[in-house]
């Protein structure tokens, strides 16, 4: 897959979004500083969310519209202010995608009605995410997939007929390329709810490309997906957690995200081919494998016995395997210490 001028797939370094999310604390400046530190940090993308608190809730601030759970990181909002406060207002979206552009990053949205998609089609953004708690609005899924972009799609929570179903409507609607990312819809998530092995799964359940959008902390679980198949990594990015935001408890700061480019490149080099004996690379050590040796000066009919015959470093002589076929015979030349056993020498 190919957006702009960077390739998505399991030939190419894993490609590697910070998500902003709320993190800009309604202030632009903000925002494009997270762009400029993102690029920074070597991000290959920069998403963004399309939306306003009256496109995603009613406001009502008591029963289901208040966040009531004690455990929550947004305990004692509602919905609607809990939007209002994090949303990305629609003006800030051309600068902050011509930012992007400016440093060479692919700049793209989550939109979360058919609103957003007209508006985010109107700045001609290259690709689209679909969010882990709009994986089953199929109309949206539908008109998303309409617009023959590319399509990456959150599973948090899904069943495999909720998937099917999504992937089906897009397929139907024109999506040619689709992402699937593996996605635990807890802020943030623990490494043991995480299931990584789900990845290698939905590649091979829906034939599509694979990643995962992580909301643990750090960047184990992240560099562990790459092992598994992964070819998208979303994070949660920020410039300092301690300076607050809706999101911030579990996104990274940017050495963090530095050290997720560098280390889920190297675990992608890493994954190679499956492989077995010396690699080019590895010729040169073959020397410092073990071997037999003299390990005393002898004289012409002298008999090889454990004392005369080491097996030692390096490994220039005959192989450890034909040392006990070597004791007893005679040696048929007078030989000094640290020669090499050859055939030749029997």
């Amino acid at each position: 897959m190919r957006i702009l001028h960077q390739s998505i797939g399991c030939h190419y370094q894993p490609f590697i979004i910070a998500e902003m999310s709320g993190n800009h604390n309604q202030s632009l400046e903000r925002a494009l500083q997270i762009v400029e530190s993102a690029a920074k940090a070597g991000a290959h993308a920069l998403k963004i969310q399309t939306y306003t608190a009256d496109t995603m809730t009613l406001d009502i601030n008591q029963g289901e519209f208040h966040i009531s759970d004690p455990s929550s990181l947004w305990a004692g909002n509602s919905l609607y202010n809990l939007y209002q406060e994090a949303y990305t207002p629609w003006e800030w979206h051309k600068p902050i995608f011509d930012r992007c552009q400016e440093l060479s990053m692919i700049g793209f949205s989550t939109p979360f009605d058919e609103s957003a998609v007209d508006f985010l089609e109107s700045l001609q953004v290259p690709l689209y995410k679909i969010a882990s708690f709009e994986n089953t609005d199929l109309p949206l899924i539908y008109r998303v997939a309409q617009t023959g972009k590319p399509m990456i799609i959150s599973t948090g929570m899904a069943t495999i007929a909720e998937l099917d179903e999504t992937i089906r409507t897009a397929r139907e609607a024109g999506c040619q390329d689709l992402i699937l990312l593996k996605c635990t819809s807890t802020y943030p998530a623990n490494p043991e709810n995480t299931n990584l092995l789900t990845i290698p799964h939905l590649r091979d359940l829906f034939n599509v490309q694979v990643g995962l959008s992580d909301h643990t902390m750090g960047i184990g679980a992240a560099i562990a997906s790459v092992a598994l198949g992964a070819t998208v990594i979303e994070k949660h990015f920020t410039l300092n957690r301690a300076d607050g935001g809706v999101d911030s408890a579990f996104s990274m700061e940017p050495e963090e995200m530095r050290q997720l480019v560098i280390e889920s490149e190297r675990a992608w080099q890493a994954l190679g081919k499956i492989t077995y004996g010396a690699t080019e690379a590895e010729k040169g050590s073959l020397k410092f494998r073990r071997s037999i040796y003299i390990a005393q000066d002898m004289q012409v009919g002298d008999i090889f016995t454990s004392d005369n015959l080491r097996i030692v470093r390096p490994g220039l002589g005959l192989a450890p395997k034909h040392y006990n076929l070597a004791l007893g015979k005679q040696i048929k030349q007078e030989t000094k210490k640290g020669t090499p056993l050859q055939w030749d020498l029997f």
